[in-house]
């Protein structure tokens, strides 16, 4: 017994070991990317580089076309995509009963999440730009990111909400709450902060795509007024900027203004996320 006791507590602490060495590995190759992208990148960055046209093709001048097209694809495609995937996400756990329709659903959702961002790109335009003539705009780039981003979003929440536990549903509907006032007010609050994290991935993904826009927001490096404009978002002017030699300190500044953009998204939106869950639950 004392030798199996003195086993296992090895093993425990070589396990442990293992687990705290690959957190740290993941941690240094994370700070190692972004430390290589804001060193190369922070010293092209002014307030000309930010607020400035696009000059002989982003060789000189600014960015700032460049960045409105991706705020503007990356929110409107976050608006389609969101109440899509938490609103499928409700349907599963709260009204669809397991059976044939359900493993279909998650069988089409896995089978989306992996297919290849180009295809998506080569089926928006086929698609949203010359069937539905939408043509090379942002709004065609936006649906093609929402659907992208619906998957995940809708793992994500549908794994959260299931997780909700069971009395915090038994408690309302014990006060004689609705079906539809539970979930809006007991359910989705308590399942928030991993809906926010799945939001907070299909957006990071839809700001960082290049092969799925490529073929649908028509590259263009005006100013985009309306979501009927063609853009060019972040991505897809630092792939050009890097693959047509037109300017790799451009290119690195590029990349550095896109990763301290999703660090800015990611942070603003888990602070507030949990100062609402703290006031939700009254601390």
């Amino acid at each position: 017994m004392n030798f199996n006791f003195i086993s296992a507590k090895i093993s425990q602490k070589i396990m442990n070991s293992i687990f705290l060495l690959s957190g740290i590995i993941t941690l240094t190759i994370l700070v190692i990317i972004l430390a290589y992208i804001l060193i190369k990148g922070l010293p092209v960055i002014n307030l000309e580089f930010i607020f400035g046209q696009v000059e002989n093709q982003g060789a000189s001048g600014g960015i700032f076309p460049i960045i409105v097209s991706s705020l503007y694809v990356t929110l409107l495609s976050v608006l389609i995509s969101t109440p899509l995937g938490v609103g499928a996400a409700i349907y599963m756990v709260e009204y669809a009963n397991d059976g044939k329709l359900t493993r279909i659903i998650r069988f089409g959702a896995e089978i989306l999440a992996s297919i290849p961002s180009i295809v998506y790109g080569l089926f928006g335009l086929s698609f949203f730009v010359i069937f539905l003539n939408l043509g090379w705009s942002i709004f065609s780039a936006s649906l093609v990111l929402a659907i992208m981003g619906i998957p995940t979003i809708f793992q994500v929440s549908e794994v959260s909400i299931r997780s909700v536990p069971s009395i915090y549903v038994e408690g309302s509907y014990g006060l004689g709450a609705t079906k539809w006032q539970t979930i809006y007010k007991v359910v989705l609050p308590a399942a928030l902060s991993g809906i926010v994290t799945g939001i907070i991935l299909g957006m990071t993904r839809a700001i960082s795509e290049a092969a799925a826009v490529m073929y649908a927001v028509g590259s263009s490096i005006t100013m985009p007024i309306s979501i009927l404009d063609p853009g060019r978002p972040l991505p897809l002017h630092l792939y050009i900027l890097a693959t047509e030699g037109i300017s790799l300190p451009n290119a690195f500044g590029t990349a550095a203004v896109l990763v301290i953009i999703v660090l800015i998204i990611t942070f603003l939106t888990n602070y507030f996320t949990e100062r609402y869950q703290n006031k939700m639950m009254g601390k």
